[in-house]
């Protein structure tokens, strides 16, 4: 009578032990901390790029330039909504407004000279 008590006992406490470890079950996946914006600058006219243009996230103190084909790269934006300013020499600036960084996105910039 002992003998089955215990190995009920110990079978319940098997049981219990592994309850709730079902691993089929997917958890959901959190939105990520930080996001990458990529995009590229060019000539509004001539469609050329632009190289060495100021790219500046409003309301931070990110700020990034274009590479010699005009694009660029800003690194660890929180999701949220921000304004972003491209200024270049010769040129007027170019505001992107409300732009609402809620995945990686990519982003084109055209400027006009002055």
């Amino acid at each position: 009578m002992k003998r089955t008590f215990l190995s009920l006992l110990l079978i319940a406490l098997i049981g219990f032990s592994f309850a709730g470890n079902d691993k089929t079950k997917e958890t959901p996946t959190a939105a990520p901390a930080t996001i990458t914006v990529t995009g590229n600058v060019v000539d509004m006219v001539t469609g050329e790029a632009l190289t060495g243009v100021e790219i500046l996230v409003e309301g931070t103190n990110t700020k990034v330039y274009s590479d010699f084909d005009g694009n660029f790269t800003i690194s660890n934006v929180k999701p949220g909504e921000y304004n972003i300013v491209a200024s270049f020499i010769s040129y007027k600036k170019s505001l992107v407004e409300d732009f609402n960084a809620d995945g990686s996105k990519s982003i084109d910039i055209k400027l006009q000279t002055d």
